[in-house]
């Protein structure tokens, strides 16, 4: 059965090298007394142990048994219940959470590690805590004081799971046509009723309690999206000391048979005059739900980077130790039968590709984080508004590019194996099925691109988009910046693209949807050309302390400007080819 290690090296690298993270979180008043870097990395150890050692092995078994559903009930596969249970005894649902209501307060920068361990080792079971901590968000950031005293310290300390109820039968994206209803009580409470569905976690044996966040109508609410208000609706109703009361009207109707991630229970929701707690202004929910979507975004983007890490795991091993043929320059392995397979080329592209994509991917997750950390944190008001900008520009690439790439990485991890990734045992056909979900759920990768393009460059004027590009010319512009001149070429191709689409859009709205996924892939090869550049600056300054890690570095580095950075010129080609032959045929001729 394929293993999972936590690369707690890399992750060290990106936090305390690259990003001099500990430095950081002293200088920002609410994380100097909670983290410093010896404590970051006895998380992180702690957190290998978990999740390599008690989740991971769950992984294949739960595949095999799924969620099951009878009677409007849920049960987890074998050994989940009790995984669950010594997993919330360490506190690892409340890592990044509020420490006034029993939250570790942990920085992002830390968390977005811990949750690549998490959906590294086990997809499914990641996610049952993932949307428990996207929920507290919610809740922390909008509901009133009395409600977050009442729900946010079981749900931190895990006895009580969160879950997130938008989507309807007939509104996925679109969530203006949601007709889910919410009548006013005379108890300031809520009568909650419609039906949810694709709902992660919706029910499930492992908590006492599930809160429910659910987007609904008030009566007199206005017509589309500028009508919609959230709601707290749990599962059993909550008495005025925090005990649990009566069962609350909401049933699981039913769950999805899935693709994979068949351990995560998909659920139909049926709230049938349930009754909720209003959070946030009424008829302003999906602001107040865009704060958990965009934790969600951000975290089902990491499962991209954690799936292809153990991807990259299980391939490397295999590479290494299965014997085909010899290599093109002679034999390597004399005493052997044949050569192991990582002597061959394509063996090594495919490897190293894998490589190059995850551990760019981790250094951006990071970079996220840290904008994360500086948007609630920072006590400059110019470096927290300019945070904030960032986040909202990158959370659509780091949500689309992570999974695009992750999905790419775990088929080339599969590919590897040749017949044997096809088979169930060696775990890489899991890791395919498993994060294909990524690309779709929370928001689809079509979706994201459009925001990244339309919202968040086109109708930003392209200001935050200079805001970042500018971080990168600085950076390239230092004395020795290796990969200095290909990097600058990298970024003046970005800009002039997006130049180029905003005179175009406002000649054709189609060419927005036309170049979106395009640009949004071109936007993150230039990032992570970024990232890999500071990687190598860093590596070439240590390589003496620690040649083989370094010189690894280095060389992967040196892969990435050479074979992938170079996807760009094409992708501004497609760009700049436009949407007309898009609408040639005729919808009839399809």
């Amino acid at each position: 059965m394929p293993e999972f290690n936590a690369p707690l090296r890399d992750m060290r690298f990106v936090l305390h090298e690259v990003f001099a993270a500990p430095a950081l979180w002293a200088r920002l008043p609410a994380l100097a007394d909670h983290v410093d870097a010896d404590t970051a990395d006895a998380i992180l150890e702690e957190a290998a142990k978990v999740t390599g050692q008690l989740i991971a092995p769950l992984n294949r078994a739960g595949d095999e048994e799924g969620a099951l559903w009878l009677a409007g009930q849920v049960t987890t596969p074998a050994g989940f219940k009790s995984a669950y249970a010594t997993y919330i005894e360490g506190g690892w649902v409340g890592v990044s959470g509020n420490p006034e209501f029993g939250g570790m307060g942990m920085p992002k920068m830390l968390a977005v590690q811990f949750e690549e361990m998490l959906y590294a080792a086990n997809s499914s079971f990641a996610l049952y805590s993932a949307l428990s901590s996207g929920a507290c968000l919610a809740i922390d950031a909008h509901a009133s004081q009395a409600l977050k005293a009442t729900y946010l310290p079981p749900l931190y300390e895990g006895r009580w799971a969160g879950s997130m109820c938008l989507t309807e039968a007939h509104a996925g994206t679109d969530l203006g046509l949601i007709r889910t209803r919410a009548e006013p009580l005379s108890d300031g409470s809520y009568s909650v009723s419609g039906s949810k569905m694709f709902i992660t976690g919706g029910d499930q044996d492992l908590t006492e309690n599930i809160i429910h966040l659910v987007l609904a109508r008030l009566p007199d609410a206005p017509a589309g999206p500028k009508g919609i208000s959230l709601f707290l609706v749990p599962k059993i109703q909550v008495n005025d000391d925090g005990s649990l009361g009566e069962p609350n009207a909401v049933t699981c109707g039913s769950i999805e048979h899935k693709m994979g991630i068949k351990a995560s229970a998909t659920c139909v929701m049926n709230f049938d005059g349930a009754r909720g707690w209003l959070i946030g202004q009424a008829n302003k929910g999906l602001a107040a739900m865009f704060t958990m979507m965009n934790y969600e975004r951000l975290s089902i983007g990491i499962q991209g980077i954690g799936c292809a890490e153990t991807s990259y795991q299980n391939a490397r091993t295999y590479a290494c130790e299965r014997l085909q043929s010899r290599a093109p320059t002679g034999t390597v392995a004399p005493d052997k039968i044949a050569d192991p397979i990582i002597v061959h080329p394509d063996v090594r592209r495919m490897l190293l590709s894998i490589k190059a994509l995850t551990e760019g991917g981790r250094a951006f997750a990071s970079y996220v984080g840290q904008q994360l950390d500086l948007a609630k944190y920072s006590a400059d008001a110019q470096e927290q508004q300019q945070a904030s900008a960032l986040v909202a520009l990158l959370t659509p690439v780091a949500k689309a590019f992570f999974t695009d790439t992750g999905f790419d990485s775990c088929v080339l991890g599969q590919q590897v194996f040749g017949g044997h990734g096809y088979i169930r045992e060696w775990g890489q056909e899991q890791l395919v099925r498993d994060v294909r979900i990524a690309q779709i759920y929370e928001g689809t990768n079509g979706i994201q691109a459009l925001d990244l393009l339309g919202r968040k460059v086109i109708a930003n004027e392209g200001v935050t988009l200079q805001l970042f590009t500018r971080q990168i010319r600085d950076f390239a512009a230092l004395p020795g910046t290796p990969y200095a001149n290909p990097l600058l070429e990298a970024v003046q191709r970005l800009e002039d693209v997006s130049d180029w689409l905003r005179a175009q859009a406002t000649l054709n709205p189609n060419e927005i949807g036309a170049a979106s996924v395009e640009y949004l892939h071109l936007f993150g090869y230039v990032a992570y050309a970024w990232l890999w550049a500071r990687m190598a600056d860093v590596a070439q300054r240590a390589r003496e302390a620690e040649p083989a890690f370094y010189d690894a570095k280095l060389a992967t580095a040196s892969f990435y400007f050479s074979r992938v950075l170079p996807r760009s010129l094409s992708l501004e080609q497609t760009i700049r080819a436009g949407s007309e032959s898009l609408f040639e045929l005729d919808a009839a001729s399809f």
